[in-house]
């Protein structure tokens, strides 16, 4: 059964189940946000979507993420966890060298006797973004529903800061339907909080019609997460740089105004190898950083 919003805003810090939580919070408190470089913005790191490799995943988790930290990718960001406890993930992540830039989720999976577990499992894996991956239309229509629900990320956000986690949003093609004269998108980013993450997907943004750069443009400060996806009408299969986005306008938008902490690759499309298609974005994409 669905946990309603209202055990979300009764929620105290005794009913997450504190001592095993906080037991592994620890090491997460001790170290500044993920993504976050002393580098400067020009250092953003770069992470990978895990759906991308889902197959290869349920095959050889630790030859996948092996493959990817060669690649040079400093991070990941989960989808499923292929009944895998946290303890392993962290370990083989550890192993590797990589860090766990966040995870995708369900709003029901941060409410009522969920949270617990939900915030228990991504201290130990040392992640503090948890981005909500999709929107049921119980959540979205009529508007009422829709303000309730951005209502509940804004108090989850405060709850998870206790925690020093985040919640987010990712974006799919419905997000841009309109509500009352806007974007659901853009509803979402004038009645949420700045603690709320807007995760701009630029492939799914872009094949619906939306224009990037001025979506970066419209909610500043409010992407520190990107998932970069190449996006080309004429050629569904291009790589990032051979595909039809302004990546270089894009590129200085997230750094100078959008807050990014977070560039985070995903290509999937069938008939591509999920690994050598991973190998050469990435490739392509620190070019466009280096310009």
């Amino acid at each position: 059964m669905r946990e309603k919003e209202g055990s979300s805003r009764n929620w105290k810090a005794r009913e997450l189940g504190r001592r095993p939580f906080l037991s592994g919070l620890a090491g997460l408190a001790a170290v500044p946000l993920l993504g976050q470089s002393e580098e400067g913005p020009s250092e953003t790191p770069i992470g990978v979507q895990l759906y991308c490799v889902r197959r290869e995943l349920a095959q050889d988790a630790p030859g996948t993420l092996e493959a990817l930290a060669k690649m040079g990718y400093a991070a990941v960001e989960f989808a499923d966890y292929f009944g895998r406890s946290a303890e392993e993930w962290r370990k083989l992540l550890d192993e590797n060298g990589l860090q766990c830039c966040g995870t995708h989720i369900y709003l029901e999976d941060l409410l009522g006797s969920r949270l617990a577990a939900t915030l228990n499992f991504n201290s130990v894996l040392g992640n503090q973004n948890l981005i909500v991956r999709w929107l049921g239309e119980e959540r979205r229509r009529p508007p009422e529903v829709y303000y309730r629900t951005l209502d509940t990320f804004n108090s989850l956000a405060e709850q998870l800061k206790l925690f020093g986690m985040r919640i987010g949003y990712h974006n799919h093609d419905y997000i841009f339907e309109r509500l009352e004269g806007e974007s659901m998108w853009n509803v979402m980013a004038d009645r949420t909080t700045a603690d709320v993450i807007l995760q701009l997907d630029t492939g799914n943004a872009s094949r619906v019609g939306q224009n990037v750069i001025e979506l970066l443009k419209r909610n500043p400060g409010r992407t520190r997460s990107m998932h970069v996806k190449p996006y080309s009408a004429s050629n569904p299969k291009a790589f990032i740089g051979q595909d039809e986005l302004d990546w270089p306008q894009i590129i200085e938008l997230a750094r100078s105004s959008g807050g990014i902490e977070w560039f985070i690759v995903e290509y999937e499309e069938e008939g591509v190898a999920p690994l050598e298609a991973l190998r050469a974005n990435l490739a392509a994409f620190r070019a466009l950083l280096a310009q």
